[in-house]
């Protein structure tokens, strides 16, 4: 049993990436070109907005939109604590301090009720500026946008939608990476839309921004890449992960989404009394990175992990240490009461199987070994 099932997927799609891929090397264009830019067409339209610039990775993706707000040293940006390391490293590499934020125990996302109190204790302390939130849309459920634009309106703050987990859920209609004032993904493989190795896209409706950041993606190029009008970096995706994606973006519109969905539902049904599922605020839809239930406490957590993997049922933690736990960021100030729900997920959480090519006995079989755990407990 896979975790995030690519092997059938490929082998569904076989011949449509094959193809796709040979014909990149007969036409020679590795870097850029039509498959590129038809991709990042799709990939705007979807998403319903004007511009979509497509980049090397998702970090780099939001490193790029921060370094065309200028955001730097002396900045702060709010970042949610129970999230992957990505999302405040880019904000330490480029000189600014990342506030970490508590999230809400039932979406897993920043809560607006901490991030306002965040915000008004950076700001009373004086010492770093607030500039920019960066919201998670995690597991693939989108974030609180309504409150959290509302709060950035009342401070004059920047949103950054970081939809790296969320690319194909929704609010009302409205998609994600379609929210704050950029958005960014991920292709890594084991996104909801992956590709073959690295990628991302940036997303944003203001024009002036996408000339930048198309600049800053190519060392600083200006009319040409023998023009360099700033210092910029080198973040492309390349043409034959281009390629990849075209064909899993429509097989991802077609059926995979419809598919995901089956799948939590399957979940749902066997596991609503048994523990804690995912639950999916009205008006929202989830695309499903993760199916993660809460247990009760570590032990509980731990030992249903290990009963499962005697099983052959691969199952994953997402986060087991919380961002104002890491390492990397010692000496930033913190107070441990300000992260009591991310400290509780990180012992609770545990992450099942999910993917659109899931059948509905490989479902059964962990509901099964779930069940049979938590009732010998």
């Amino acid at each position: 049993m896979e975790f995030r099932d690519l092997k059938t997927q490929y082998q569904v799609y076989k011949k449509e990436i094959d193809n796709a891929i040979q014909d990149v090397l007969v036409a020679g264009t590795f870097i850029g070109g039509r498959v590129v830019s038809f991709l990042e067409q799709r990939l705007a339209d979807y998403v319903g907005v004007e511009h979509c610039i497509s980049c090397a990775n998702g970090t780099e993706a939001l490193s790029l939109v921060l370094m065309a707000w200028g955001i730097k040293a002396g900045d702060a940006v709010f970042v949610p604590d129970f999230t992957f390391f990505a999302t405040g490293e880019v904000v330490s590499h480029i000189g600014a301090t990342p506030v970490f934020v508590d999230v809400n125990r039932e979406t897993f996302n920043m809560d607006p009720k901490q991030l306002e109190r965040a915000i008004k204790k950076t700001l009373d302390e004086g010492k770093i500026i607030p500039r920019v939130i960066i919201p998670v849309d995690l597991f693939g459920l989108p974030a609180n946008y309504q409150e959290i634009s509302r709060i950035a309106n009342r401070y004059n703050l920047l949103v950054l939608e970081d939809g790296a987990q969320g690319f194909g859920g929704s609010i009302k209609g409205k998609m994600v990476c379609s929210f704050g004032d950029a958005a960014t993904t991920s292709f890594f493989p084991a996104k909801p839309l992956g590709c073959y190795g690295d990628g991302g896209a940036i997303f944003t409706g203001n024009d002036d921004l996408a000339e930048l950041l198309r600049s800053l993606k190519v060392h600083g190029k200006g009319s040409d890449k023998y023009d360099n009008v700033r210092i910029g970096v080198n973040s492309r995706l390349d043409t034959i992960q281009a390629a990849i994606l075209n064909v899993k973006l429509t097989a991802f519109i077609a059926h995979e989404l419809e598919d995901v969905q089956r799948v939590y539902e399957w979940y749902t049904e066997r596991l609503k009394e048994i523990v804690e599922i995912p639950k999916i605020p009205e008006g929202y839809s989830s695309s499903f990175a993760q199916y993660t239930i809460k247990l009760k406490n570590r032990k509980e957590r731990d030992g249903l992990q290990s009963e499962l993997k005697a099983s052959g049922i691969p199952t994953m933690v997402y986060y087991s240490k919380p961002m104002h736990k890491q390492v990397a960021f010692t000496g930033l100030p913190y107070k441990e009461e300000d992260f009591q729900v991310t400290n509780t997920l990180c012992d609770t959480v545990l992450s099942l199987p999910m993917h659109p090519y899931l059948k509905e006995c490989e479902v059964e079989k962990i509901c099964k070994g779930i069940k049979t755990y938590m009732r010998r407990r």
